[in-house]
């Protein structure tokens, strides 16, 4: 194997080893208490996870609305190493309706411990705490399930028709849960859909759920399906229900459809005549293969890695005229560290050594393709060849590489992904043109890493990283997906190379794979790592 999947395990851990296991976390709350005592809150539980110090979001789930015993359909998919003490920190928000960020939203309490307790105990209860007390008799629950090792998910496609109708001045408004009946006869929420108002014939959005999460790789397991109609205030009110198996869903693969009888089991057993309280149908069923971050690299798939430094930061002060500085060139006593921790990043992502370099806030020479220390020595020679120029725009540079990704997409191959690493002293000009171009970027082959150096307000930044909510165009238009990823780097001032390293790439081995797997592109080629667990017909 070559030094660049030997280095990509060592600081990443993609290479599964014997004490490495994949956990999937199932997170309830009850007795949540709000602010307001005359409403209820849309609690949203956030995963973070601790690294050399700092806390780091991991994911997070869904906002359910006004309820203070809330069971949520997200998982959290986490690595376990027996070897490692992982520490967790949970935390509840009250995510405002009006959005989903976490700047105007209300902590209502947090509860922290090891990845380890939560596996040996499978099981754990306790207090949510907020400023180090109790926050009254609210708590939190988190189950952990071991993967069973079928990583594929399936595709299902609800709808019904002829529901019960269950409000007095309009339909209802219906959703579905299922869940998965366990052996030891609990049952366990695998999904949750979002609601369709005022209709007795609803189309749920088609979802996704791994195969391991709807029935632990067991076809013929029983599994729940309810619909509800959704109130305001909480209570939701039962239509009815059915029960399934994986096995039988399967039914509506290749164009068929599949459909139940929605029973109402009190209304069954007083009235002679009923017949039900509506069908549930089930339109599609597709089994997707998931293949691994180390599939499609095994399969040939290349990292272009391209660095931009931000050369010149444009600084107005008030009452005088604009003017420019040099900014990492000033402190050579920053730069010269924070460049040499960041090669340490960009090493395990090349293979041929070199890539392209560019500078924003400055006109440069001609593009030059650099070797990883070239990138210190680039950036020192040409500095007294600039032509200082402002203001300071990244979106031009995100689109030049977004082109590359671009002609990449008509391969309809895993042969080449895009990694923009933007390292920056200070906030950027040209705000809006850079989510108009991070939205566009989040439909190619393509990530963007953004390092942060000095003191500065970078809260611009962790905007774009998505992390507080779903990052939009100026149009409104979401991204497809998360491409976005922070650093601060004064949170690794003294930590080590490789733990810069791994923060700054964490986040691309799963990006990776939600772009190739949500295009439903393979690997080139099967490489011995690639899992050979398939379905049975």
């Amino acid at each position: 194997m070559s030094n660049i999947y030997e280095s990509a395990a060592n600081t990443l851990g993609i290479f599964n080893s014997p004490c490495l296991t994949k956990v999937e976390l199932r997170v309830a709350c009850k007795g949540i208490s709000d602010r307001d005592a005359l409403s209820k809150p849309d609690p949203c539980v956030i995963l973070k996870m601790q690294s050399h110090g700092q806390w780091f979001e991991v994911d997070r789930t869904e906002v359910i609305r006004t309820c203070i015993n809330p069971v949520f359909s997200k998982l959290f998919t986490v690595d376990f190493y027996f070897e490692e003490v992982q520490r967790l920190r949970f935390e509840v928000h009250d995510i405002s309706s009006n959005h989903n960020g976490l700047k105007e939203a209300d902590f209502l309490g947090g509860m922290e411990c090891t990845l380890g307790q939560i596996v040996s105990q499978r099981k754990l209860s306790k207090s949510l705490l907020k400023h180090g007390n109790t926050a009254g008799k609210s708590s939190i629950t988190v189950i952990a399930e071991e993967l069973s090792g079928n990583d594929d998910y399936v595709e299902l496609s609800f709808s019904a028709r002829k529901l019960d109708d269950k409000d007095f001045f309009s339909k209802s408004d219906p959703f579905l849960e299922i869940f998965r009946m366990n052996d030891d006869a609990t049952q366990q929420l695998v999904h949750r859909t979002e609601v369709v108002m005022n209709n007795l014939n609803p189309a749920w959005k088609t979802f996704k759920v791994s195969v391991n999460s709807l029935c632990s790789g067991d076809q013929d397991r029983r599994l729940k399906c309810i619909v509800w109609d959704w109130d305001s205030n909480g209570k939701h009110d039962f239509i009815g229900e059915f029960s399934s198996t994986f096995k039988e869903m399967r039914g509506a693969m290749e164009g068929r459809q599949v459909q139940w009888e929605c029973i109402n089991p009190k209304y069954k057993a007083k009235k002679k005549s009923y017949k039900n309280s509506g069908i549930v149908i089930l339109n599609q069923c597709k089994i997707h293969k998931m293949h691994s971050f180390l599939d499609y690299i095994m399969g040939g798939c290349q990292i272009q890695f391209t660095v931009s430094v931000l050369i010149l930061q444009l600084v107005l002060k008030k009452g005088n005229p604009l003017r420019y500085y040099s900014s990492l060139s000033q402190r050579k006593d920053s730069y010269t560290p924070f460049l040499s921790k960041l090669l340490m990043s960009s090493k395990i992502c090349v293979i041929d050594k070199m890539f392209p370099a560019f500078g924003f806030g400055a006109r440069i020479p001609p593009e030059y393709k650099v070797g990883i220390q070239g990138v210190v020595e680039a950036y020192q020679s040409c500095l007294p060849k600039l032509q200082l120029y402002g203001p300071t725009n990244i979106a031009p540079i995100i689109q030049k590489v977004a082109k590359s990704a671009s002609e990449e997409t008509n391969t309809k191959e895993a042969s080449q992904y895009f990694i923009l690493l933007i390292l920056t002293d200070g906030v950027i000009t040209d705000m809006a043109d850079t989510r108009e171009a991070i939205v566009h970027a989040s439909h190619l082959p393509m990530s963007v890493i953004i390092v942060g150096v000095g003191n500065a307000d970078f809260s611009d930044m962790q905007m774009l990283d998505g992390d507080d909510g779903i990052l939009r165009s100026p149009k409104g238009e979401p991204v497809l997906r998360d491409i976005v990823q922070f650093v601060p780097f004064r949170n690794f001032k003294h930590a080590s190379p490789a733990a810069l390293a791994k923060s700054v790439l964490a986040e691309v081995p799963n990006q990776v794979v939600d772009y190739y797997n949500g295009k439903g592109i393979k690997p080139k080629c099967v490489s011995e790592y690639e899992s050979s667990r398939t379905l049975a017909p």
